[in-house]
C-alpha cells in the first residue's frame, strides 16, 4: 500500500542510507592532496581513481536497479554496502595508482547499490502520486545533508589519523546502515498495465522515445559539474585562494587555512542544496519539470562562468558554494520524477539507472579531465570552461522533451 504521508518508514530508512553513502563519497576530494603527497603521485593518478569510481557507479546503477526489481530492494542494498566497504578497506592498503584505481571500481559499485538509483525507486514506489515528487526531493536532500558533514568529518579525522585509518572508519560507517534495512519494506505498487508490461517492452518503448534520449543526454553535464567540483574544488581552493586574513569573519569561525576552507566549501554546497532540492521537489508538483530543469542548468552555467571570471577570494568561494549548492542536486528529483511520470514506477530503478549512466559518464570526464589538464597546464581554468559549455548544452536540450506519457502498445 502506498504511503500518503511524507515521513513513512521507507523514506526515513532511505534517507539514512543515502545520507551516509554520500557523506563518504563527498569526502574524496579532501584526500586528493594527502594521498598524492605521500606517494608522489601526479594529480591525474588520484583523479583517474575517482573518475573510475564514478564510471563504475554509472555502470552499476542500472545493474543494481534491475537486481532490486527482480530479486529484492534490500538484497541490492546489502550487496552495495558490502562492495562499498570492501573497496574502502582495499583502497586503504593500496600503494600504487593502478591498485587504487582498481579498488575504486568496488567503491563505485557500492555507491550504485546504496545510492539514488535503488533508493529513489523504493521511495517512489512507497509514495502516493501526490507526494512522490516531494518524497524524491527529501531523499535527494538527504544526500546533501551527508555532504554537509562528509568533507569536514574527513578533514577532522585526518587531523589525528592517517588517510588509511580514515578509510577504515568510513568502511565501518557504511556497513552500519544495514541496521535500518528492516524498515525498507514496500510492495511493488504499479498500475495493472505496468504490472503486465515486461521489463524488455518497457525499455524498448523508452529507447524509441526521443524524450528519453534527450533526458539521457541532458543529465551528462550534471555529472560533469558535480563530480569535478567534489573531487577538485578542495585542492583548487587550497592552491588558488589567498590566505585567510587574521581577524576576518572566517578566521573568527575557526577557518584559518585554505585547506579547511575547501572542506567547508563542499559542506556549504551540501547545506545550500538541502533547501534547493526541497524547493525543486515542491515546484515539480506544480510546474513543468523540463522547464525547471532548463532553468537549473542555465543557472549553473551562469554561476560557474561568473566565478571563474572573478578574482578568487575566500568570499567568492563562499558565495559560489552557496549559489551553486542551491542548484546542486535539484536536478535529481525532477529527472527521476520525469522518468517515473513518462514510463511508470514498475521499472523506474532500471530506467533511471540507465539515465544516470549518462550522469556518470559526465562525472568520469569531469574528474579525469580535471586532473589531466591540471598536470598539463597547472590550472583548472580549461576544465571550468568545458563545464560552462556543456551546462549550456543541457539547458537547451531539455526544451524539446514531451512530458506526456507515451502510449503502451496493444
Amino acid at each position: 500500500m502506498k504511503q500518503n504521508t511524507l515521513m513513512n518508514p521507507v523514506l526515513v530508512a532511505g534517507c539514512v542510507i543515502i545520507m551516509t553513502g554520500f557523506a563518504i563519497r563527498a569526502s574524496f576530494g579532501v584526500f586528493q592532496i594527502p594521498i598524492a603527497s605521500e606517494f608522489g603521485w601526479m594529480r591525474a593518478d588520484f583523479s583517474l581513481a575517482i573518475a573510475i569510481q564514478n564510471l563504475a557507479w554509472g555502470i552499476g546503477q542500472p545493474i543494481f536497479g534491475a537486481i532490486a526489481e527482480k530479486i529484492g530492494d534490500r538484497k541490492a542494498i546489502i550487496a552495495g554496502a558490502l562492495f562499498y566497504a570492501a573497496g574502502l578497506m582495499l583502497s586503504a592498503g593500496a600503494t600504487t595508482p593502478l591498485a587504487h584505481q582498481m579498488y575504486e571500481i568496488l567503491v563505485g559499485f557500492g555507491i550504485a547499490g546504496t545510492g539514488f538509483g535503488v533508493i529513489l525507486a523504493v521511495v517512489g514506489r512507497a509514495s502516493s502520486d501526490e507526494n512522490r515528487s516531494m518524497s524524491l526531493a527529501i531523499a535527494t536532500a538527504a544526500g546533501s545533508a551527508g555532504q554537509v558533514f562528509g568533507a569536514p568529518l574527513a578533514e577532522y579525522l585526518l587531523s589525528f589519523m592517517t588517510w588509511q585509518q580514515t578509510f577504515m572508519v568510513f568502511a565501518a560507517l557504511i556497513l552500519s546502515v544495514l541496521m535500518v534495512l528492516p524498515m525498507m519494506r514496500t510492495p511493488i505498487t504499479a498500475t495493472k498495465s505496468e504490472l503486465e508490461d515486461s521489463m524488455g517492452s518497457t525499455l524498448k518503448r523508452a529507447f524509441k522515445d526521443p524524450s528519453y534520449t534527450l533526458i539521457f543526454l541532458g543529465f551528462f553535464s550534471c555529472g560533469y559539474q558535480l563530480a569535478f567540483v567534489t573531487a577538485h574544488f578542495p585542492a583548487f581552493v587550497t592552491e588558488m585562494c589567498g590566505p585567510i586574513a587574521q581577524g576576518s569573519m572566517l578566521a573568527g569561525l575557526g577557518i584559518t587555512t585554505t585547506s579547511a576552507l575547501g572542506a567547508i566549501a563542499i559542506s556549504l554546497i551540501g547545506l545550500a542544496n538541502i533547501g534547493g532540492t526541497l524547493l525543486a521537489g515542491y515546484l515539480g508538483k506544480r510546474y513543468s519539470k523540463k522547464y525547471l530543469l532548463m532553468g537549473i542548468y542555465t543557472g549553473r552555467t551562469i554561476i560557474a562562468a561568473a566565478f571563474i571570471m572573478t578574482p578568487m577570494t575566500p568570499t567568492t568561494v563562499i558565495l559560489f558554494s552557496i549559489c551553486m549548492g542551491s542548484l546542486w542536486l535539484a536536478t535529481v528529483p525532477l529527472t527521476s520524477g520525469l522518468v517515473a511520470h513518462l514510463y511508470g514506477i514498475r521499472y523506474m530503478g532500471t530506467l533511471y539507472g540507465i539515465v544516470f549512466f549518462s550522469h556518470q559518464l559526465g562525472s568520469f570526464l569531469g574528474v579525469w579531465l580535471g586532473g589531466a589538464l591540471y598536470d598539463i597546464y597547472g590550472t583548472y581554468t580549461h576544465v571550468w570552461w568545458v563545464g560552462v559549455g556543456i551546462g549550456a548544452f543541457s539547458a537547451i536540450i531539455h526544451l524539446p522533451i514531451k512530458e506526456n506519457r507515451p502510449a503502451v502498445a496493444a
